[in-house]
């Protein structure tokens, strides 16, 4: 089975047998990027919303605000082209933020929405599988 290169005028050329996993790739990393803005910009304005939710939870509000910042930058970095170093960190805390979230619904009663982490998880699993080697750490990186 023989690959063609699709040139663009846009970037550097795609083969066309990663198209499907460049899709996957942009389709769970905007859902991944996306849920996190739009969170961070609750946490950040103090929506009414998004403080009974820290009660509700148990969560002091400080952690609101830095989880706020966290998301943010997390967010951006996942969407910004290179800084695999820092894109590592973002799925790392992106993974812990939402094992967190699925364990506080969970114990505060909150049966269905617990699995919405879970759910999130997943798409993060599928973007950190799928993105191309410039968005990975290198071997030589790590060791150095």
């Amino acid at each position: 089975m023989s690959s063609t290169v699709a040139t663009s005028d846009f970037g550097p050329a795609v083969r066309e047998d990663n198209v499907p996993r460049t899709i996957a790739y942009w389709g769970a990393t905007g859902v991944v990027t996306v849920v996190p803005l739009l969170a961070a910009f609750a946490y950040l304005t103090t929506s009414p919303e998004a403080v009974e939710n820290f009660r509700h939870v148990g969560y002091p509000q400080q952690l609101r605000v830095l989880l706020g910042v966290g998301k943010l930058a997390g967010a951006i970095v996942l969407l910004l082209p290179r800084l695999p170093i820092l894109k590592e960190w973002a799925y790392a805390g992106f993974t812990l933020m939402w094992i967190a979230a699925t364990v506080a619904h969970y114990l505060a009663g909150d049966k269905p929405l617990f699995l919405l982490p879970v759910v999130l998880i997943a798409a993060l699993a599928v973007s950190y599988v799928t993105r191309s080697p410039n968005r990975r750490i290198s071997a030589n990186a790590m060791l150095s």
